[in-house]
């Protein structure tokens, strides 16, 4: 198992990625491998102040940098030889098995879509959170920020390669689905969600449950949230605030704990033709170290490759 992770992608890159990956490789299984993508210099002067030398990380040159402000398409046609660049075309070639960056997330999300592409009969591919429950359980509430728009159908789709997602990786055998929305009963919403609903209902290759309202978001009523890209991450994010209020304030909860970012570290694209992972741009070592731990079970789950098979 290769696990690709760009060395130059977030706020505090190259630093916080490598150190990340060294807090991460003691805990790594034993077929596993980390592939540092970036300017190998920088990445040896860090491996080198840690006195880290081991066979479980290997480094690859990537000469360029997509900045975090950069126009996602411009930059990936402009700067081929960037770490995220590299990452994908390692990816594409199977030379590792997923590909982790705290870059440009807009750059993460194209060059996914130019590389590997959106598996076939795939309407927009998504982002996928992780929702920590209150029973100590997650939830995937997809999608997060990729699609702020989004038709009833797709958000139809959501629920059905959300419910895949969900059942390969928690090993659950019948994910419940819900639509997130403004009232639980049925007729309840605007025009895009009510048909929606309608959808996720007649789909009966999925346990949808009906609609689940904000305040349900941590209750552990369903295993897959289904909402746009634009309510999605506004949920997702507040959602994280929970543990800095908390925290500033002296108050200390072991749910509240779990919604600190730097517990998951990233968030799958779910959708395309391999595994792809996103995490923050102000990521810590300490994210980018539960970020890999996360890749691993994305890997094992191989998610992608059961989402292809249901919808060939």
């Amino acid at each position: 198992m290769k696990i690709a992770v760009d060395a130059m992608g977030g706020d505090f890159a190259p630093r916080a990625i490598v150190e990340g990956v060294i807090m991460a490789a003691p805990y790594l299984p034993a077929n596993a491998q980390i592939v540092l993508i970036g300017r190998e210099n920088a990445i040896r002067e860090i491996l080198q102040e840690h006195n880290f030398s081991s066979s479980l990380v290997e480094i690859v040159h990537a000469d360029d940098v997509i900045e975090m402000g950069e126009h996602p398409t411009k930059a990936l046609s402009q700067k081929p030889n960037s770490s995220i660049g590299v990452g994908f075309r390692l990816l594409k070639d199977k030379a590792v098995d997923i590909f982790c960056s705290a870059g440009n997330t807009g750059a993460m999300h194209v060059g996914a879509l130019f590389s590997i592409r959106a598996i076939e009969g795939i309407l927009r591919p998504a982002i996928a959170g992780f929702i920590p429950q209150v029973d100590g359980s997650f939830s995937i509430m997809i999608d997060i920020g990729a699609n702020a728009d989004c038709k009833p159908d797709v958000l139809g789709q959501f629920g059905e390669i959300g419910s895949l997602f969900a059942q390969h990786t928690f090993q659950i055998d019948r994910p419940r689905v819900a639509l997130m929305n403004i009232g639980e009963e049925e007729q309840k919403g605007s025009v895009i969600a009510q048909a929606a609903h309608q959808i996720l209902k007649d789909n009966k290759r999925i346990h949808f449950i009906g609609n689940i309202e904000g305040k349900d978001l941590f209750t552990n009523k369903a295993d897959v949230i289904v909402t746009d890209g634009f309510t999605g991450n506004i949920l997702f994010k507040l959602g994280e605030s929970l543990h800095e209020v908390t925290k500033a304030r002296g108050v200390e909860d072991e749910f509240i704990a779990r919604t600190n970012y730097e517990g998951i570290g990233g968030s799958p694209i779910v959708g395309v033709n391999g595994n792809v992972m996103i995490a923050h741009g102000i990521s810590s070592p300490l994210a980018i170290k539960n970020m890999i731990s996360w890749a691993v079970k994305q890997v094992e789950a191989n998610a992608y490759v059961h989402i292809a098979q249901a919808l060939a």
